[in-house]
């Protein structure tokens, strides 16, 4: 299988980035707990066109108000060609997890499909060959904290920095790569956790498609939620933080199933 094609984004290009944001009602979450922004932030603002190599720490950006939902809402914030019409991005969080990881990127390459894989950076200790099988696959990786705290939402921020400061480092020392994308958990968020996102030169993503499989409701289930995806839509799935067997049938019967609908899987930051 031929490995997808990886593209490194570009921190200078997304500084321009972030002023204000897109209207959405209430925003999707991966808990019922999880704080949640104001339902009526104004529009976000496209960036100019100037992309630049980023050096090595990634230049701070300019804080958001509001995670990313959509691919459109993405390509807003992140310069870069359109994505094509029928693309969909699958992210899949709380791994690397020395089971269920190794399934997930069996079937991906089974269908041919590119993923962003959203790591916690204490589930890497001692599964560091995991985190570097998914790098070896093509995919990307995504900073999703060190210690998946529920309520980072309500931490300090000098907390909050060193959630996402850790992370970081610990992903990068492994894989060889800096994540420019941040998914909080349950995506919680709150100027704080917008600002250590710029500082560390990360935009935060969410999702619109969450089948809640963490909550582990079933195969069918899951398999329905994830059926109604859009074009456009970001689907949320995961491989840590807990048994992911229904994720991964579910997975088995969703993925071929939208590729026969004509739904293009793209990995956020890579070339589409």
């Amino acid at each position: 299988m031929t490995h997808v094609t990886r593209r490194r984004l570009f921190g200078a290009g997304l500084a321009a980035a972030g002023a204000a944001l897109l209207g959405r009602d209430t925003p999707p979450r991966d808990s019922p707990n999880a704080p949640v922004t104001s339902p009526t932030p104004p529009p976000l603002l496209a960036p100019p066109p100037h992309p630049a190599p980023s050096p090595s720490p990634s230049p701070s950006l300019a804080p958001l108000s509001r995670p990313v939902f959509t691919l459109r809402e993405y390509r807003q914030v992140v310069p870069g060609p359109d994505f094509p019409p029928d693309a969909v991005a699958l992210t899949i969080d709380d791994g690397p997890h020395p089971a269920w990881t190794p399934q997930v990127l069996r079937l991906l390459e089974r269908y041919g499909v590119p993923a962003m894989f959203c790591l916690i950076g204490n589930q890497i200790l001692g599964h560091e060959g995991v985190a570097r099988s998914i790098v070896a696959a093509g995919h990307q990786v995504a900073n999703h904290t060190w210690s998946h705290p529920a309520g980072i939402a309500t931490l300090p921020p000098d907390l909050v920095q060193q959630e996402l400061d850790r992370a970081q480092e610990k992903i990068h020392d492994v894989t060889g790569h800096t994540p420019t994308i941040f998914r909080s958990p349950g995506g919680a968020v709150s100027p704080a956790v917008f600002a250590a996102a710029a500082k560390t030169g990360m935009i935060p993503v969410n999702w619109d498609t969450d089948p809640r499989d963490w909550t582990r409701p079933g195969t069918g289930a899951i398999t329905d939620r994830l059926l109604k995806a859009r074009p456009g839509d970001i689907l949320l799935c995961h491989d840590g933080g807990g048994d992911r067997s229904q994720t991964c049938a579910a997975l088995r019967t969703v993925i071929p199933a939208l590729q026969a609908r004509g739904l293009r899987f793209i990995a956020l930051g890579a070339e589409a």
